[in-house]
């Protein structure tokens, strides 16, 4: 029934119709006039639904514009600056939240936290790119080289001296990287930094499948901070044969900033690891203790237990030798490592060297001489050469049978670039009594300024020829110098005064 109205509550004020029937109304008397037809009736509302939906669409548009909340779609169509023709433009930050640009970054300030909006539109995903999360998936590269990465374990002892002057030694233990660059067909050779089997009493190499087998040192360069160890095969299971693999080298010149770096390394001691980043600089000069270098910088993380690991491109080629990186609260993402190409030269000296094994205290052999070392301070003061300056040569010893003079300068021995006394020191435990070896010096021109190289022959003695060449022998040129004698060793240490002092009778 048509215009059938009811009261809200259902009752009616007439209680006289039967069964509480609903009450409806009389149809009003029609006046005179003609009633409208019915298509003009449908064609206004028609006319005023399309006039209503124009006003609210255009309520809705400007609405969006003021508060920021267009749709993707109305944002996409929306024209750019006429100044920037195709440029995208950023979303701006919604009007209640105050903003700042700072390093081409909007940070907007809600509630307590700090919130990171990019400046640049994102790049629309494509299937050539790289996962979601923007991580590169280097897993095949890893699984391929992690077989030709090694973890190293350098047993020493660490000799210190206390405030009265008191020598005492501990035994310690460090933890660093190799990678297996040779196969000679006795034994595996791993090169690794020099540092990591710096004073070394025993080394142990883990493989990738977690056997452990016992080390020696083949050869090592301080200058260059790398070294090379070997591995008797013999040692070695035929399962942990088959399970690992020479790594493949590189070409550290042709790299380019950008490119994809892989680290693989012992970090920190606990296994392999792999971090991934890019190569930030080449030829990047760094100072270390053992001077400047040209070096690889990239953003992969290296830690302490990585130095000696493998620093790879995309291919999974060694291209570095990863080690030093720099820490600071302020800084982030700055790791080093020596370019292979440069290295290359280096390692294959070294690995051409002989095995070296450590001998028994009474068949040591000496050199007899006393000295200290010549630090990159006193090298640049004095502008000496780095190594060791000779102060003294015992009568009738070694050096002096071959004709070394006190005030030479020791750079080299059997082919082994030396810095340090300890490090002459660490070298001569691989040599018998009656061994030669080739000596180089730096001798300071006679009557002229700077210094010659001279090589020397060397025929090593034994610790019972330093008998008869006590401290109180030294010619201390009347500095306020005294010797100390190292029975364990056959050297002598200068101890009090000044290096200055000490250096001052060259001129």
């Amino acid at each position: 029934m048509e215009n059938d109205y009811r009261y809200p509550n259902n009752s009616y004020p007439n209680s006289s119709y039967p069964n509480n029937s609903y009450h409806i109304p009389e149809v009003p008397e029609q006046s005179g006039k003609n009633p409208t037809p019915f298509w003009k009736k449908a064609l206004a509302a028609i006319a005023l639904g399309l006039l209503f939906g124009a006003f609210a669409g255009a309520g809705i548009y400007v609405s969006g514009l003021l508060t920021g909340s267009m749709s993707a779609k109305q944002a996409a169509e929306t024209p750019a600056d006429p100044g920037a023709s195709g440029t995208l433009v950023a979303e701006e930050p919604k009007t209640e939240t105050p903003a700042v640009v700072k390093n081409d970054q909007i940070l907007s300030l809600s509630g307590n936290a700090l919130e990171e909006k990019s400046l640049i539109a994102p790049t629309p995903s494509t299937t050539a790119s790289v996962t979601a999360t923007g991580a590169l998936d280097v897993s095949a590269v890893a699984e391929n080289v992690m077989p030709a990465v090694v973890s190293i374990t350098n047993n020493y002892v660490q000799t210190a001296q206390d405030i009265f002057g008191q020598r005492y030694k501990s035994e310690s233990q460090s933890a660093g990287s190799g990678i297996i660059v040779g196969d000679n067909g006795d034994e595996l050779l791993i090169v690794t930094n020099q540092h990591v089997v710096d004073d070394a009493e025993s080394m142990k190499v883990q493989f990738i499948d977690g056997n452990e087998v016992n080390a020696n040192l083949k050869g090592e360069d301080e200058d260059a901070d790398l070294a090379v160890i070997a591995v008797n095969k013999a040692d070695l299971s035929a399962e942990t044969r088959s399970n690992i693999k020479v790594a493949n080298l590189g070409d550290s010149e042709s790299l380019k900033v950008g490119q994809t770096a892989i680290a693989i390394g012992n970090a920190m001691g606990y296994g392999q690891s792999v971090t991934v980043g890019v190569i930030s600089a080449v030829d990047r000069d760094l100072t270390l203790s053992n001077g400047t270098h040209k070096m690889i910088q990239t953003d992969a993380a290296i830690n302490p237990g990585n130095s000696g690991g493998a620093l790879l491109d995309i291919n999974g080629n060694v291209i570095g030798i990863n080690e030093a990186k720099l820490s600071n609260s302020v800084i982030e993402g700055m790791s080093y490592a020596i370019p292979i190409s440069r290295a290359r030269e280096i390692i294959d000296g070294l690995m051409n060297q002989s095995t070296k094994i450590k001998v028994a205290d009474a068949e040591r052999g000496y050199l007899g001489i006393s000295g200290v070392d010549v630090t990159s301070a006193i090298s640049e003061q004095y502008n000496m050469p780095r190594g060791v300056y000779i102060a003294k040569v015992g009568s009738g010893l070694a050096a002096d049978n071959a004709g070394i003079t006190a005030k030479s300068i020791l750079t080299s021995f059997d082919g082994q670039s030396v810095q340090t006394m300890e490090q002459l020191q660490s070298l001569m435990q691989y040599y018998k009594i009656g061994d030669t070896v080739d000596v180089v010096v730096q001798k300071p021109v006679e009557n002229g300024y700077g210094y010659e190289e001279i090589v020397y022959h060397v025929t090593l003695g034994g610790n019972a020829s330093m008998t008869g060449n006590s401290p109180e022998e030294a010619d201390n040129g009347g500095n306020d110098h005294q010797e100390e004698r190292d029975d364990n060793s056959g050297y002598y240490y200068y101890r009090g005064g000044s290096l200055s002092d000490l250096f001052g009778d060259i001129w």
